[in-house]
């Protein structure tokens, strides 16, 4: 997305098999740019082997481990979707009595759009700032371990900004040419494991 962080009532990292958005979302904490940190995420079938606890639980021992304090750390375990990652987590602030007009939402890096679409169409109200780590490609493949496995959540990604907004999911992005290309060409070459269905 380009987003410069800033300030922002909370950080949100979303689940996801990378641990990286745990160490994003520390740095945001550590610059003193969120108060405090949700993490949000159940297990799916790409991080049950990676992340047995579930994903939320893990970011939130990794940033202990860092050094951020428990009670600034929320946990949100049940979220098994992005859309779910968005409600699930405005719900626990809210219960929380946690008050919110920003949100610095932290994922993969190439889930960053997806993550703001989706943000901006389920919270509205609230300014959405992306960020995540800053990497080429073939380093967070190699950071990742498992170029197939990125090939295929990327492909993914990219589809469900295609179709999202048509089903009220998300808000509309547009799709350059050539990222749209890049989509057809992988998605001939068989990385499809991760799309919805139409």
């Amino acid at each position: 997305m380009g987003h410069e962080p800033c300030p922002c009532s909370v950080a949100i990292g979303l689940g996801s098999h990378d641990l990286g958005v745990a160490d994003v979302a520390v740095e945001m904490y550590r610059r003193g740019l969120v108060p405090l940190l949700v993490f949000t995420g159940a297990t799916s079938p790409t991080t049950r082997d990676r992340m047995p606890r579930g994903e939320a639980e893990h970011y939130r021992e990794r940033a202990l481990e860092l050094g951020v304090p428990e009670e600034a750390v929320f946990v949100e375990p049940r979220a098994r979707n992005t859309g779910e990652n968005i409600r699930f987590s405005r719900e626990l602030l809210s219960a929380q009595g946690v008050g919110v007009s920003s949100v610095l939402l932290v994922s993969k890096p190439y889930e960053e759009r997806r993550a703001y679409a989706t943000a901006r169409r389920l919270w509205p109200e609230v300014e959405v700032v992306s960020a995540s780590s800053p990497m080429t490609l073939a380093a967070y493949v190699e950071s990742i371990g498992d170029a197939r496995l990125v090939l295929d959540m990327l492909v993914g990604a990219v589809q469900r900004l295609m179709v999202y907004p048509a089903r009220g999911f998300m808000v509309e992005q547009e799709i350059p040419a050539p990222v749209a290309a890049a989509y057809e060409r992988l998605r001939g070459q068989g990385f499809t494991s991760r799309l919805v269905g139409s």
